[in-house]
């Protein structure tokens, strides 16, 4: 499993689902053409990039692309790298029918066609050393032991802190945890989350 320090931006949950098996780095998701209508999630967007940089990997079909575009004309040039999947045609396992241009998206794609065409943005992959580096990960524990998951008020307590923290609310608790390790460094945010 390949570290990278970018956040990778994509389309969909299957595409994150995807990724998730090769990559160790935050994915989010654009929800399709959500994404042009959700202020919240252009702004995580932004301050992601600003912390971490971004890599744009949608779907090589024209909605991907016009998402992309989208995208590339709402965030700071210098903060995201585009990947790009070549053009396959064919049809995902858990579809019925192929996409309407009948290519396969960022879902259906190999494992080693996503991990070139990551290599091939300039992924910045991080080495063990850099790895150890860095601060320990947030984990559900923390979030149930500062009473933000898991026990009465827990909703109340993440809503706060999202708020505090200027964090789309909608944020799940499962959702929370790789936005707030991507902008926060551990021991400061657990004791934020404390002090709620």
């Amino acid at each position: 499993m390949l570290k990278i320090k970018e956040a990778i931006v994509v389309e969909g949950r299957y595409d994150k689902n995807k990724l998730a098996q090769l990559v160790d780095t935050v994915i989010l998701e654009t929800s399709g053409f959500g994404i042009f209508k959700d202020k919240e999630q252009l702004a995580l967007l932004r301050r992601i990039g600003e912390k971490r940089g971004l890599i744009l990997l949608t779907d090589s079909d024209g909605a991907g692309f016009v998402i992309r575009n989208h995208l590339k004309g709402a965030l700071p040039p210098d903060q995201v790298k585009h990947a790009y999947i070549p053009d396959c045609f064919g049809k995902e396992r858990r579809k019925r029918k192929p996409g309407k241009e009948g290519k396969l998206g960022v879902e259906g794609m190999e494992p080693e066609v996503l991990l070139q065409a990551l290599r091939r943005a300039g992924a910045t992959i991080l080495d063990e050393e850099e790895e150890r580096e860095e601060s320990t990960p947030l984990t559900k524990a923390d979030l149930f032991a500062c009473g933000l998951s898991g026990g009465e008020g827990s909703r109340e307590k993440r809503q706060a802190l999202l708020k505090k923290l200027g964090l789309p609310e909608h944020l799940s608790p499962n959702a929370m945890l790789p936005v707030l390790s991507a902008l926060y460094d551990r021991e400061s945010l657990l004791e934020e989350m404390k002090k709620l």
